[in-house]
């Protein structure tokens, strides 16, 4: 058996959610096949069965000894068999649903990493979330049921044939009974369908609620705000509480149909039989038999029953998936090439020289982080680099050559050295270098095992300049060709501000950094400023120079000093 996840998923067909399903079970058919093969045998070892003991009780009847020998070793390897296909079948049927589980998980993770910054602005958090929480299980389940469902199958084929030709009116009874049992369970499944749909929307929408509360908590406390949301949260819970009791509602029907039809055909079938052998028709065996076949049945039509269910929810799940899997980023690479040099942002027309350390300065931040976006190719734009354009480079390479830091990003939970050389190349004096150019030297030494330290999901044990310091270490041990900074100070006081801003240039001298900011503290250290207005440059040159020159770019940056 080979291991998982496999070293490639594949590409996947995402035309359709059933034919995601499909792709899946083409992907894996080697497996399938052996599976259901193991599975047909285990049903068919259960099947058998009441035949047998019939054989045995007619032996009984007929005091035939050799013939209750032959019968009790026969009964004997059938329940060899059974647990030999039993295992088997459950080893199959696991692996089918970890392949198709994790090959999800692989491609899913992989189309994320693909989109970027399109997936967060196209998608919610909650949504995402849900996609690894349930609906991997749920598509893992539908190609696991398919081992039992199709033997089951078998196994009521086999039944039928064997009553039909022990009594053609039995025989026929239960040939019509099981397929009109399995159509009138068809209509709960159109509601159960829609309901799991939208009980699993809003399980991703109260997911998004939760990560905005536990993210926020600390603004929310500080605003008094923790009251208003719980609320919230608390109403967003109930309705998803109400629309699982809806799904349990109907799973309960379903659950209930499983029994109830199997049984009322049970009862049918062993009172016609037992009229049959009091009139002769047919032998005190084989009414035991057909008695053992109308109890079998329960089993293989609960199956087919659990079938429908878990591939209705493999397909919802599966909905979802395609989903993720149809967007495309809204940027995308080509496959040119670039040895580097003045990047331009026609747009806006800001140019960064090869080796310089710029800053840019505008009226609002949304303007500074719009040109660091088109800088990075996080969108679309008319930018160059190095007379060449940056869309003809392949994404991987500029995100290699180029990083945009800001304030957006996240610390990740694991070993805080590796939480900040992230690419694993670096050394130890690279990474104590890069902490103290960004003044986070005493973060590390307060912590109880230094750069050994274990960061909790979203370095939530550190306050916000402290998250901010560390983010600006990690970018500095990336030691990007050109680094890009939105507000790398905004959170700290000023003097650490001021001993940031006079280290980062020197760390940085000789490379090409555009620092995003307002801060005087800041702007008065760089080699050159550019000053936006509308979105365009409208002055650029020293700071002091500026200050002295430019009575907008001035009150921009001096605000709330008079």
């Amino acid at each position: 058996m080979r291991s998982l996840p496999e070293a490639d998923p594949g590409t996947p067909d995402i035309r359709t959610p059933f034919r995601y399903l499909l792709w899946n079970a083409l992907r894996q058919k080697t497996a399938l096949s052996i599976g259901i093969g193991f599975a047909t045998l285990w049903w068919l070892g259960q099947a058998l069965v009441p035949a047998v003991l019939g054989k045995g009780v007619d032996a009984v009847t007929a005091k035939d000894t050799r013939a209750l020998l032959i019968w009790s070793a026969v009964m004997l390897g059938l329940g060899l068999l059974q647990a030999f296909a039993g295992i088997m079948r459950h080893r199959f049927a696991v692996y089918n649903w970890l392949a198709a589980a994790y090959r999800t998980v692989q491609l899913t993770t992989r189309h994320a990493t693909r989109l970027g910054a399109t997936l967060p602005k196209r998608l919610s958090t909650g949504e995402v979330i849900s996609v690894g929480n349930s609906d991997i299980a749920h598509i893992g389940s539908s190609m696991d049921i398919l081992l039992r469902g199709t033997g089951s199958v078998v196994a009521i084929v086999t039944v039928t044939i064997y009553l039909i030709s022990t009594s053609l009116p039995l025989g026929l009874l239960v040939l019509f009974g099981v397929p009109l049992m399995a159509i009138a369970v068809g209509p709960l499944l159109k509601p159960l369908h829609k309901r799991q749909k939208a009980h699993r929307d809003l399980q991703g929408e109260l997911s998004t609620r939760s990560a905005d509360i536990v993210s926020g908590l600390r603004v929310l406390r500080g605003i008094g705000g923790e009251q208003v949301f719980s609320g919230r949260y608390q109403e967003e819970s109930q309705r998803v509480r109400h629309a699982g009791v809806r799904v349990a509602g109907i799973e309960s029907l379903l659950e209930g149909a499983q029994i109830l039809l199997p049984g009322v055909l049970i009862a049918v079938v062993t009172g016609i039989g037992a009229s049959f052998a009091l009139g002769g028709q047919i032998t005190a065996g084989q009414l035991v038999a057909f008695y053992g076949y109308a109890v079998f049945l329960i089993g293989p039509m609960r199956t087919l029953t659990e079938a429908a269910d878990k591939l209705t929810k493999g397909h919802v799940a599966a909905r979802r998936v395609v989903r993720i899997l149809s967007m495309e980023p809204e940027v995308d690479g080509g496959t040119g090439a670039s040895d580097g040099g003045v990047l331009r942002d026609s747009y806006s027309g800001v140019t960064l020289q090869p080796g310089t350390m710029t800053a840019l300065a505008a009226p609002t931040p949304e303007q500074a982080i719009e040109v660091a976006d088109r800088l990075g190719r996080y969108v679309p734009g008319d930018v160059t680099f190095g007379g060449v354009d940056l869309a003809e480079l392949p994404i991987p390479e500029v995100r290699e050559r180029i990083l945009v830091a800001d304030n957006a990003a996240r610390l990740f939970s694991g070993r805080l050295r590796d939480e900040l050389d992230v690419r694993g190349n670096a050394t130890i004096d690279e990474v104590r270098h890069a902490l103290r150019t960004a003044c986070a030297e005493d973060i590390v030494d307060a912590l109880p095992d230094g750069l050994d330290t274990v960061v909790a999901e979203s370095g939530r044990e550190f306050s916000g300049g402290q998250q901010q310091r560390l983010r600006l270490a990690r970018a500095l041990v990336a030691d990007p060709e050109v680094l890009v900074l939105v507000e790398p100070t905004s959170a700290v006081d000023a003097h650490s501000e001021a001993r940031i801003a006079e280290r980062l240039a020197k760390a940085r001298a000789g490379k090409t950094t555009l620092i995003c900011t307002t801060s005087p503290l800041v702007l008065d250290r760089t080699e050159h400023v550019v000053y936006l207005e509308d979105g365009r440059v409208h002055a650029e040159g020293p700071h002091r120079e500026l200050l002295a020159t430019s009575s907008a770019y001035s009150a921009t940056v001096t605000r709330g000093e008079d």
